[in-house]
């Protein structure tokens, strides 16, 4: 489980096709120190096991199923990439419960810098419409945000130059893709009142 909070702005230093799935290597000295081989690393909010690692760097395998339901797949050799270790037991929860499986992948539509802090849209799948709501907690590229306003086919984030700096949030453009996970609390309470998303249709 992982917290949403960015701990290192990562780098791919090669990427390997290998058909049905690609190995990714990425450089990331902070979570690699004292990492195990099968330890995971969120990669952009994407839940990762580490296979090889060493020089501060490590190597991840990436499935099909991930690569068609992540943007993980549009990365090459030199992108930027938001990196965090799992949470360990007895840690402050400071952003929200991130389980890093990306439920889809959203699209950046504009920016509006401010003095201090920037407003970013980001296209909202049908599918994930029901899950977000103004000031409610989303996960966008592995990042921990608070909602600020939920449209039928958007919603909009509020960037902290913290968060400019520090994550790849600071640097994506409109057209450019961004992972999606939604907070899980909504998915269990949506099962457990046995709607699965009918009702929130209508």
């Amino acid at each position: 489980m992982f917290t949403g909070i960015v701990e290192e702005l990562g780098e791919v230093t090669a990427v390997e096709n290998l058909g049905d799935s690609s190995r990714f290597r990425l450089r990331g000295p902070l979570v690699t120190e004292g990492a195990k081989h099968g330890d995971s690393i969120a990669v952009n909010g994407v839940c990762l096991t580490v296979v090889d690692f060493g020089d501060g760097e490590f190597t991840a395998d990436v499935m099909a199923e991930t690569l068609n339901r992540s943007s993980l797949g549009a990365l090459e050799e030199g992108s930027r990439v938001n990196l965090e270790r799992p949470m360990a037991l007895g840690d402050r929860l400071g952003g929200h419960i991130v389980q890093g499986h990306v439920d889809n992948v959203g699209t950046v539509l504009e920016r509006k810098p401010s003095e201090n802090w920037e407003i970013v849209k980001v296209s909202l799948p049908a599918d994930l419409t029901r899950y977000v709501v103004e000031k409610g907690s989303i996960t966008v590229d592995g990042v921990s945000l608070t909602v600020v306003d939920a449209g039928p086919d958007y919603f909009t984030i509020s960037l902290i130059p913290t968060t400019l700096a520090l994550t790849t949030l600071g640097i994506k453009q409109p057209g450019d893709p961004v992972n999606l996970e939604v907070d899980v609390i909504a998915k269990y309470v949506e099962r457990l009142l046995g709607t699965d998303g009918k009702e929130s249709a209508r």
